[in-house]
């Protein structure tokens, strides 16, 4: 048909699609706007004294000023570092972990139990023992990331894995496939979708626990330089760390959704409009 809603939509003034593309964006972010304008007002009513609640301005002001002095640019690289090499850890620990359990009778039977008990237990209780047995630097906040990041990668891949059409692996068993090539070719790949989403799940654990394990322990990072602000009763210093952490948390779940749309291109999912 030469008509319809693509002719349509070909036909309208750039200037017009422009608006309407830039009208939706201001629509996603104005929660965030009104969060931002709110809190601003909050804390020049009066209401508040600046040491409970600093004006938004004055904690970006706090912001530029660690970002110029090369503070920011520090803290949040070991931060990341640390996160990012404990979610990695985790992920192919759970990554693989979920596919013994999955296909293996003996790992099922070993470890199925200690997941079972493990998930929803709050893994952070173990820090004081982690501190005792590997001290407060690097090696003790990595550990305690990865143990917190596997669970939710190793419960995804068992969900992903044990949902796989049976049909599929009925019809490669009878062309030959392997047990090996049964797992690798058909299995883990169906399962890839719920894989990537506890992915998705453990990479703002891996922060949150890297925030934790600073504030405990001390040093540099973000977690550090709160816990630094909060001694000294530098109540900017702790709501420029709540910012920081908010806009690295935001830009890592965002990374992560464009990788698995990169990743999920043959996927029906990636059909769908994203609503982010």
């Amino acid at each position: 048909m030469p008509g319809g809603p693509l002719a349509e939509l070909a036909r309208e003034p750039s200037a017009y699609r422009w608006l309407r593309t830039a009208g939706w964006g201001f629509a996603r972010v104005f929660s965030l706007v009104a969060l931002a304008v709110a809190w601003e007002l909050a804390a020049r009513s009066g209401a508040f004294t600046p040491y409970m609640l600093p004006a938004l301005s004055a904690v970006l002001a706090r912001i530029w000023s660690d970002l110029v002095a090369g503070d920011l640019v520090l803290n949040t690289g070991v931060t990341l570092y640390r996160a990012l090499v404990g979610f990695l850890i985790g992920a192919a620990a759970g990554i693989a972990l979920g596919m013994g359990i999955s296909r293996n009778r003996f790992t099922h039977w070993f470890f199925d139990p200690i997941i079972s008990v493990g998930f929803p237990m709050p893994k952070i209780a173990f820090l004081p023992v982690v501190m005792l047995w590997l001290g407060v630097y690097d090696m003790s906040k990595i550990t305690m990331i990865a143990v917190e990041a596997v669970f939710p990668v190793v419960t995804a891949t068992i969900v992903g894995i044990r949902g796989v059409e049976r049909e599929l692996l009925w019809s490669a068993r009878n062309m030959g496939a392997t047990e090996r090539e049964l797992l690798w070719q058909i299995a883990l790949p169906a399962a890839l979708p719920q894989i990537i989403t506890g992915l998705q799940v453990a990479l703002p654990i891996a922060l949150i626990v890297a925030i934790v394990t600073e504030m405990f322990m001390g040093g540099y990072g973000l977690g550090g330089a709160m816990n630094t602000a909060s001694r000294f009763a530098d109540s900017r210093g702790v709501f420029a760390g709540i910012v920081e952490i908010a806009v690295i948390g935001y830009a890592l779940v965002k990374g992560v959704m464009l990788v698995r749309r990169r990743l999920l291109l043959w996927h029906q999912e990636a059909q769908a409009p994203s609503t982010v």
